[in-house]
């Protein structure tokens, strides 16, 4: 369901879409149903599941560490420092980049830059 969502700067309403069909997926391999009204944090400690958000964040930043543990030469990193500030974008709202997402999850989990790409910790 999240294969390579370490790429996506995904917004509210795609998070939440795939949200739902998780709950959905997950109360009916429980036996619930809506009209059962069950929380959703329960069916969730029931089955061992983590939220799809968190386990889109945790995709996110490992991704993001194995990146920086790279080599500055390696093309990974080559793109990454590429600057598009010349191309002219359409009306409205600029699009969420990839690393405005990573900048957000490290804040949400007061995590440093530098903590992620240590992998001893």
């Amino acid at each position: 369901m999240i294969y390579d969502a370490e790429c996506w700067p995904a917004k509210r309403k795609h998070t939440n879409k795939i949200n739902i069909a998780e709950m959905r997926m997950l109360r009916w391999m429980c036996g619930y149903t809506r009209k059962d009204r069950m929380k959703n944090e329960y069916i969730r400690k029931k089955v061992g599941v983590a939220s799809f958000e968190d386990k889109l964040r945790e995709s996110r930043l490992r991704w993001f560490g194995h990146l920086n543990r790279r080599p500055i030469e390696a093309p990974v990193r080559k793109i990454e420092l590429l600057s598009f500030a010349h191309i002219q974008r359409g009306r409205g709202r600029p699009k969420k980049t990839w690393q405005e997402t990573i900048r957000s999850d490290l804040s949400y989990l007061d995590l440093d830059k530098n903590l992620v790409t240590d992998r001893a910790q």
